[in-house]
């Protein structure tokens, strides 16, 4: 039997998070390439440490003059990064850092298992498992606990970067402890906040006094409760942040980008990777699929999950949970998926338009729950596929 009343716990980084610094770097190379050629092929990965930065991975274009021109932007891309997310300090500055470009041509055996020919359809970029989740305990469809801790983080973001907050830094971590009665998230049982702050005087409760108003705007009203327990810098002074503090790397985020641990995670990070890579336009696809299954009224809750071999272009397998919250059986969900789209790589690329340079702002508070851009970015966050679906069904 399903329970309904617990506790859950999910956890956010910010933008300035050593990872999170990476993982920018890794897809604003990525939209640099992608501007130039949609069809561009990047698996571009970052190392960050103490005054060091070193790109990696593979690119390609079809003009392959162009592909060494571009080479040499790789440090300017790096550096704009870490100045708009905010580093000055005296060991991690955008303006001092050493940056190391490694990237180099994609292998040639790879790019025959995955581009078109005349005789076959382009094929996944690699074999794996990707999952997809919605939940209708949030207007965006999210997980309660995740879309929060995002959603704290990106406010305290805002006010540090405009100026109304100086004294808080870029690095900075949250999660909270939802309680659940009846299924549904009604209160917060405990919040942990973390952040980076630039005047060493400043105690726990002083960081407190200066995040607490913007936490209360950001939860839903009720939310926090006399009983609630704060942990606002646990550890006491939080100075040193980001790479200086802490290495970062490309994809250690992984259940942060998605569902916070309420749903399953087939393993394969995003940042950095063109869409041919299906890691990313899978589980974009997945996603997309069961929020408009939920948007639909079909069920309260979906997970979808897709399966591709390296180099086949259609998936494997497709497989829909709705966790006993459906109105019809599952297997008809699966059924009308296959009908209503196409889940090659190609066919998702198309579909969601993502042969375009939407990747850089995905990199910090999360891939999901976020509204649907005009230029085409968040286009998984759609829930145009509802008429389609039901008609299906």
């Amino acid at each position: 039997m399903t329970r309904t009343n617990y506790t859950f716990t999910s956890e956010s980084v910010s933008e300035g998070h050593p990872d999170k610094v990476c993982d920018r770097i890794s897809d604003a190379v990525l939209d640099a390439f992608l501007t130039e050629e949609p069809e561009a092929r990047v698996a571009a990965e970052t190392f960050a440490t103490t005054n060091r930065v070193v790109i990696g991975g593979e690119v390609g274009l079809s003009d392959q003059d162009k592909l060494h021109d571009y080479m040499g932007r790789i440090d300017e891309i790096a550096r704009a990064c870490i100045k708009d997310i905010g580093y000055e300090q005296d060991k991690f500055h955008h303006e001092t850092v050493e940056i190391t470009n490694l990237l180099h041509e994609q292998s040639a055996h790879i790019a025959q298992g995955v581009d078109a020919a005349a005789d076959k359809e382009e094929g996944a970029g690699d074999q794996g498992i990707m999952f997809g989740f919605a939940t209708n305990e949030t207007p965006a469809l999210m997980p309660a606990p995740i879309q929060y801790s995002h959603a704290i983080l990106r406010r305290l973001a805002e006010v540090r970067k405009n100026g109304t907050e100086p004294a808080l830094g870029p690095d900075a971590k949250s999660q909270l402890s939802v309680v659940y009665e009846n299924g549904k998230p009604v209160r917060v049982g405990s919040l942990v906040l973390s952040t980076q702050h630039l005047d060493e005087t400043l105690s726990s409760n002083d960081i407190r006094a200066i995040i607490e108003p913007y936490i209360r705007e950001t939860l839903p009203e009720g939310w926090l409760t006399n009983e609630t327990v704060w942990h606002v810098n646990p550890t006491g002074k939080f100075v040193i942040g980001g790479p200086d503090g802490d290495a970062g790397l490309t994809g250690r985020k992984i259940i942060v980008d998605t569902y916070g641990g309420a749903a399953p995670h087939g393993g394969g990070a995003f940042s950095g990777k063109d869409p041919t890579k299906v890691d990313r336009s899978a589980a974009y696809a997945a996603r997309y699929l069961a929020k408009n299954v939920v948007a639909s009224g079909l069920a309260d809750k979906c997970t979808i999950q897709l399966s591709y071999a390296i180099g086949v272009a259609k998936p494997l397998s497709i497989y829909a949970d709705t966790h006993g919250t459906g109105d019809v059986d599952a297997a008809k969900i699966e059924a009308a998926i296959d009908q209503i789209m196409d889940l090659t790589p190609r066919g998702i690329r198309q579909h969601l338009g993502l042969n375009k340079p939407i990747y850089e702002r995905t990199a910090a508070y999360g891939h999901f729950g976020r509204e649907p851009d005009a230029d085409g970015g968040f286009s998984w966050e759609r829930t145009d596929l509802v008429e389609a679906l039901t008609k299906a069904i």
